[in-house]
């Protein structure tokens, strides 16, 4: 099983820690093409490379094993180390390696459900549970690294949200105002007439804002996790995937590419990057492949014009874009689906590139640095997850939005392991995903979802339009 996706690497030579660098991803310099970047790796790994660890010897005895050493992974088997436990997380891929690395820093906490459909499915309980949550857990995010003193360039900035259109503007509105009603968030709506002051465009016809999300270095978050945690006592292999588990008794046989351990508790914590040797969780997960793409460093006139607030931004399309400033301020960094299954094609760059233009049109000529992509993964319900399935205990379903929820789910799903019940209370505990018709771990059906989902957008721009 491979590792939780959402955030890679870090600098673990030097000041993140003492092991050698060294790219663990190939990396490809192009000729300077104006639509095509520089290098396909993550720009965050230029700060923060992904590196494997120094083998650790295989303890044949534990009393928890961690499938997965990204965020949720890594922020379980700290919970789990403070009080004690003897545990070990292990990797199919250098740890952080999927998304935890490749994400682009937002502290977004999302749910991909409104608030009507949650209800519709699950009940009003269930989703002003989710609703309140979400609020918890971003400051259960912002004190873990403020507490542990995590130097990952986290900044609360608040996100400005564009809508499409005047009719979704008002509902976007209403929704705003709402959530500050209910749940003390500052959250406003953005008139047109006043969009210039957040974003330099007029694509949109107004915004929301929340400023209670922020922007970090997800690769230096990562790794500054993966440093505490070893400290704490959490034993990581990395390289080492997991083949199988099976009951033994009280306990659980695990197989691992290094040999075999005992253990007493199993918690699965991958994600996007789910394998074959967890046939459930894989038909219950569809990994997406999300792209972003990082312009050159642009002048400090250009980024105060496009940026002037420096805040973290989304849109309110199907298929919409999210985008944001580098941590140092100088670069533009955009990310969208990519409905590539193979290989590194060109054309989710430039659907990505005539995105970025199409709100900036003066970044035509602007030359493009980095393009890469990572798989998050998505489930039928679209709702982050624990939920035990004989015997074993799953933290998984970020959805798009792990790095808030996957440190929450994972420290959830830790605390439920111990049997400390109240720590452990969740709106996300409850039942497993559905699985998904004929779905055994190849997405082959993303690429036309993805292109009704096109479709929904181009309805929904015509009738913005009228």
């Amino acid at each position: 099983m491979r590792s939780t996706c959402e955030t890679i690497g870090s600098d673990l030579a030097g000041k993140h820690g003492p092991f050698p660098i060294q790219q663990t991803q190939r990396e490809v310099t192009h000729v300077h093409e104006p639509n095509v970047a520089d290098k396909n790796t993550p720009y965050w790994w230029e700060a923060a490379p992904v590196v494997p660890l120094p083998p650790q010897p295989l303890a044949r005895k534990l009393d928890v094993a961690i499938v997965g050493a990204g965020y949720a992974g890594l922020s379980a088997g700290l919970a789990l180390a403070h009080e004690g436990r003897s545990v070990a997380a292990f990797d199919a891929m250098n740890p952080g390696e999927g998304a935890s690395t490749r994400n682009g820093g937002i502290t977004s906490g999302s749910i991909r459900l409104d608030y009507a459909t949650i209800t519709r499915r699950f009940g009003e309980e269930k989703a002003l549970a989710i609703e309140a949550e979400g609020k918890i857990a971003r400051e259960f995010l912002y004190d873990f690294i403020r507490t542990e003193k995590l130097d990952c360039d986290l900044k609360l900035v608040g996100l400005f949200k564009g809508a499409i259109g005047y009719e979704q503007y008002e509902k976007m509105a209403r929704g705003a105002e709402a959530l500050a009603k209910k749940l003390a968030v500052e959250s406003y709506p953005v008139p047109h007439s006043e969009q210039r002051n957040y974003i330099g465009t007029d694509f949109y016809r107004g915004g929301v804002v929340r400023m209670d999300i922020g922007g970090l270095h997800p690769a230096k978050f990562h790794a500054e996790l993966l440093r505490v945690a070893l400290a704490t006592g959490l034993t990581v292999h990395s390289n080492t995937p997991v083949t199988s588990m099976e009951r033994d008794g009280s306990g659980f046989r695990v197989e691992t590419s290094a040999g075999t351990v005992q253990a007493r508790q199993i918690l699965v914590c991958t994600n996007g990057y789910t394998d074959g040797a967890n046939p459930f969780l894989r038909r219950r997960l569809v990994p997406v492949r999300s792209r972003i793409i990082a312009t050159e460093e642009l002048a400090p006139e250009m980024m105060a014009r496009l940026m002037p607030k420096r805040m973290m931004m989304g849109e309110g399309r199907e298929l919409g874009f999210y985008y944001r400033p580098s941590p140092d301020g100088r670069r533009i960094l955009l990310g969208g689906r990519d409905s590539s299954r193979v290989g590194d094609p060109a054309a989710p760059t430039l659907r990505l590139r005539n995105g970025l233009v199409g709100l900036f049109p003066e970044l035509e000529k602007v030359r493009l640095s980095h393009s890469w992509f990572g798989n998050v993964a998505m489930n039928r319900d679209m709702l982050p997850r624990i939920f035990e399935k004989d015997g074993v205990v799953y933290a998984t379903g970020f959805c798009g939005s792990g790095v808030v929820w996957a440190p929450w789910v994972g420290t959830r799903a830790a605390y439920k392991l111990m049997g400390h019940g109240e720590q452990a209370r969740t709106a996300f505990d409850f039942r497993p995903p559905a699985a998904i018709p004929l779905y055994h771990g190849d997405p082959w059906f993303m690429p036309a979802v993805i292109k009704g989902y096109a479709l929904l957008d181009r309805i929904a721009w015509w009738r913005a339009s009228r």
